[in-house]
């Protein structure tokens, strides 16, 4: 007899979603620290030649590094916790049990599905509460040379300004309009490709159509002379919005924030394709937990007596690598323009959705 329930019996139910929470984040678990332990022979090197660096900065790398480690593998955890859940109950023959009652292949799936939805939430609210803030973070203590931070994580650091023949760098900016504030300013004075004088100077802010920056030296290249300006105005027509919004990294912000970002490019006419992409990806790339039972259910069909399940295994790992493999390289074609960003976030999601429904339901015939 046929069991028309989506779910089987919440007994059932809460023993296979509890069955595959623990092996997903036991899975990660290791993961994360084999990986950051790797991750970190690498770059302990790099932070304690910093001097007055030692043991405190290396906690704080582990503390920033984690979280991305966490947010990159936890989908490949889930399809790894998956295959090992799905293993263990067909050879303990419990899905046999289960389909002899006359339940589905999706009803037997149906509990780590509605699991994994689950941790697709949690993975989304991590991303944007605790990953986005660890990535900006390292990313600007990583630009200082693993050097002080400033306070202020809304700042730039390190940002690079063309105004036509100019080169303008800036080691920090706060806010944004008219009220941004920049510090550390080094404007190399070109003509026709040629460098003419160097101006440095502490702070600036905005003045009409350029910036006021003070106090200021300049060195003069043909003389060899450094002569010190005071205050003057630079940077004629550079608009504010072209320091805040130059380097707009999409992993050190949030989904609105992001969003906001892009939306001011537009306003200023600069080029979004790529991080619309990696905006939408945001969305898709949590979601994608939702997908790893549906390509590791494989191996949870057939007979484990077989002498298959083993080769069943690797296929749902096969499949899940495939996606993961065309999920970077849409998101690759994207940031070249050959995708529109919302199909090269959500095609991979749902080419592999189908293909997980078609290899379930042939499996189930």
């Amino acid at each position: 007899m046929i069991s028309f329930e989506l779910f089987p019996s919440r007994t059932v139910s809460l023993y296979m979603g509890k069955m595959f929470l623990v092996r997903t984040f036991a899975v990660l678990a290791m993961l994360v620290l084999i990986l950051q332990a790797l991750d970190l022979l690498t770059e302990s090197g790099h932070i304690l030649a910093r001097p007055g660096n030692g043991q405190p900065e290396i906690l704080r790398y582990l503390s920033l590094r984690i979280p991305e480690i966490v947010a990159q593998f936890l989908p490949f955890s889930v399809l790894l916790g998956t295959i090992v859940t799905l293993s263990t109950l067909n050879q303990n023959s419990e899905v046999i049990a289960l389909k002899a009652s006359g339940l589905s292949a999706h009803q037997v799936l149906a509990p780590l599905l509605i699991t994994a939805l689950g941790v697709a939430m949690i993975s989304f609210t991590f991303n944007e509460r605790i990953v986005s803030r660890a990535t900006a973070t390292l990313d600007q203590w990583q630009k200082l040379a693993y050097g002080p931070v400033p306070v202020d994580r809304g700042d730039r650091s390190n940002v690079w300004v063309r105004n036509g023949d100019d080169l303008l760098q800036v080691d920090q900016v706060r806010g944004r309009g008219d009220q941004t504030k920049l510090g550390g300013i080094t404007l190399f004075d070109r003509t026709g490709g040629n460098l003419v004088a160097i101006v440095t100077a502490k702070n600036g802010v905005r003045q009409g159509n350029g910036w006021k920056v003070a106090p200021a030296t300049r060195f003069d290249v043909a003389s060899g002379k450094l002569t010190p300006v005071g205050e003057t105005v630079i940077a004629a027509g550079v608009r504010p919005d072209q320091f805040t919004l130059a380097t707009v990294d999409p992993n050190g912000l949030s989904f609105m924030a992001l969003r906001s970002a892009i939306a001011d490019l537009k306003a200023g006419g600069r080029p979004t394709k790529a991080l619309e992409g990696a905006m939408w990806h945001k969305l898709s790339g949590p979601l994608s937990s939702i997908l790893m039972p549906l390509l590791g259910a494989v191996a949870a069909f057939g007979l484990a007596r077989s002498g298959k399940l083993f080769v069943r295994a690797v296929i749902g790992m096969m499949l899940g690598f495939l996606y993961f493999v065309a999920d970077n390289f849409a998101l690759a074609m994207g940031n070249l323009g050959a995708y529109p960003p919302f199909l090269a976030a959500w095609a991979p999601f749902l080419l592999f959705f189908m293909i997980g429904e078609a290899v379930l339901i042939r499996t189930e015939e």
